[in-house]
């Protein structure tokens, strides 16, 4: 071999080696997301050209995505496949529709979620805290929380079990949700339906403004309060403490479901609407000293009996609290006697010892009770007089003699200061002899 071929065999093996090089840098590597042209589609298997570098293969489980995006492919279609291996017993890429159908469908609920897209979405299954969903073919679920207002379920007391029998019901309906939450490590997707309702929502809420009066039906009473269904489809909460200016237990002391009234927008935050009826009604406690005086005798009637002691209404809206220690003069007074002496609906005589409108609040005490204050009075008496017990009998002043003895040390101090002023008279004449 001459020397110009070998030169020419060295420079050939060199570029080889470049090209090589090359190569393995284009080759995609294991987990890449790449595209190509489908080339042939038999025999369960989907080969794949990817740019001119190589030929990938789609075959068995891989084939086939949940999402059916992959279905009936055709020789010239462009797809996208994972890199499940470089190089399989045949030469070729193993690629993977499955994977990389999975990969798309995570970016897509990324974008869902971006844009802020409203889906349709089945319900699956159910549980305590939420609803399973399905949206392609990933497992999603949503909250009870984001239930929108007509499938929220209100039940009283909370109770688990009864909320889960109401969401068992929504299985195999389809639901308007909008994407959340997305995190594909975590396989999480979390879908909300009241963030549709909201945006179906605010082009109504735009006509209202707090202050605004409202009419409409109570659709639900809970232990928190009342809600008030009116306009178009809208609803809003009136709290427990906005229903009346009275303290009551529960809203159906005074409202029925299905009752008409009317009340206040007191606050708009997103689709939460707060309402308040009270104060569609003056204050009575703004005049409640013109109608009753502390000190004064009062008729009441004792609307309930609690631990600490009874609430006693006066009249339609003035309630005042008569505690425990202003219905007995004795202490430690148990339950069972307050309720055998005082019964529900009873009227008794009271006299009124405080009066706070702007705490809304009004104290009684039991007519003919001495209350805490003589109690605290004699307590204070029994303090002194123990006391004065404590000191010796030799150290005690006889009556009277306390004012003596004064009387005396105040004698003794005049000579004492007579003697003194005699002496320095003295010494004057001394000094002048």
């Amino acid at each position: 071999m001459t020397i110009k071929e070998k030169e020419e065999t060295t420079n050939s093996k060199s570029n080889f080696a470049i090209l090589l090089k090359d190569f393995n840098l284009q080759l995609p590597k294991v987990g890449d997301l790449v595209k190509g042209k489908v080339i042939s589609a038999e025999n369960s298997a989907v080969r794949v050209d990817i740019g001119g570098v190589a030929v990938g293969v789609v075959r068995g489980k891989e084939l086939f995505s949940e999402s059916r995006q992959f279905a009936d492919l055709k020789i010239g279609d462009e797809v996208e496949a994972t890199v499940m291996e470089q190089e399989n017993e045949n030469g070729e890429m193993e690629l993977s529709f499955r994977v990389a159908g999975n990969q798309m469908i995570w970016e897509k609920f990324k974008e869902w979620m971006k844009d802020g897209l409203t889906i349709s979405a089945k319900v699956t299954a159910a549980n305590k805290g939420g609803l399973m969903m399905q949206l392609e073919g990933v497992d999603g679920f949503l909250p009870v929380s984001q239930l929108n207002p007509d499938h929220y379920p209100r039940v009283p007391g909370g109770d688990k079990n009864r909320i889960l029998e109401q969401l068992r019901l929504m299985i195999n309906k389809d639901l308007q949700v909008k994407v959340i939450d997305v995190n594909e490590n975590d396989n999480k997707l979390i879908v909300s339906e009241k963030e549709v309702w909201e945006d179906e929502q605010k082009a109504v809420l735009e006509s209202y403004k707090i202050g605004d009066i409202v009419e409409g039906e109570v659709s639900v009473l809970t232990s928190f309060g009342a809600f008030i269904r009116f306009g178009e489809g809208l609803e809003g909460l009136v709290h427990i403490s906005e229903i009346v200016w009275q303290r009551i237990d529960h809203p159906k002391d005074v409202l029925k479901v299905g009752q008409r009234v009317k009340a206040q927008i007191i606050d708009l935050n997103k689709s939460k609407i707060y309402l308040s009826i009270k104060r569609l009604i003056e204050d009575p406690w703004k005049t409640v000293k013109d109608r009753f005086k502390v000190g004064g005798i009062v008729q009441g009637d004792v609307h309930k009996v609690e631990p600490f002691g009874l609430m006693v209404k006066l009249d339609d809206d003035i309630h005042g609290l008569a505690h425990v220690s202003e219905l007995f003069d004795e202490g430690n007074v148990s339950v069972e006697k307050i309720r055998e002496k005082f019964k529900v609906g009873e009227r008794h005589s009271f006299e009124i010892i405080s009066i706070e409108p702007s705490e809304h609040r009004l104290g009684l005490k039991l007519e003919g009770v001495k209350g805490k204050k003589a109690a605290k009075a004699k307590k204070e008496d029994d303090k002194k007089d123990s006391e004065e017990a404590e000191v010796p009998v030799e150290e005690k002043s006889a009556p009277g003699e306390e004012v003596k003895e004064k009387k005396s040390k105040k004698v003794k101090a005049e000579i004492t200061k007579e003697k003194a002023e005699e002496k320095a008279e003295e010494k004057v004449e001394e000094k002048k002899d």
